[in-house]
């Protein structure tokens, strides 16, 4: 009995350490306007550091969003990217601009509100 347990929970721990590595660090950013609505082709870039998304270069990843208001970056590192969505006259400067640290081996979720 005891070494059926014991079995069955190293392979768990193996099982679980397997599909952990198979899931890449990434994250999917949902768009919205400041009236709640989502809001498709938002150009989205996301930044290693402060000084590049002030002067929006050096981007490391960069989409557009969705019908459904999303764009979805996957294989990051866990950082806290500096995030710029940008439409037309609208964008996010001055509020929700940097990520908190992501989750490793996980689909972190984030939504950005653009404003003119």
């Amino acid at each position: 009995m005891k070494k059926t347990i014991l079995i069955t929970a190293l392979l768990t721990i193996v099982f679980t350490s397997v599909i952990a590595q198979m899931i890449p660090t990434s994250v999917k950013i949902t768009v919205r306007n400041d009236l709640g609505a989502l809001e498709s082709g938002v150009k989205v870039s996301l930044y290693k550091n402060k000084e590049d998304y002030e002067k929006s270069v050096n981007a490391e990843f960069a989409g557009s969003t969705d019908a459904k208001g999303t764009v979805y970056f996957q294989n990051l590192t866990q950082l806290n990217y500096y995030v710029g969505a940008e439409k037309g006259d609208k964008n996010n400067f001055g509020a929700g601009e940097k990520l908190d640290a992501l989750t490793a081996n996980r689909v972190n979720k984030v939504t950005i509100i653009i404003s003119e």
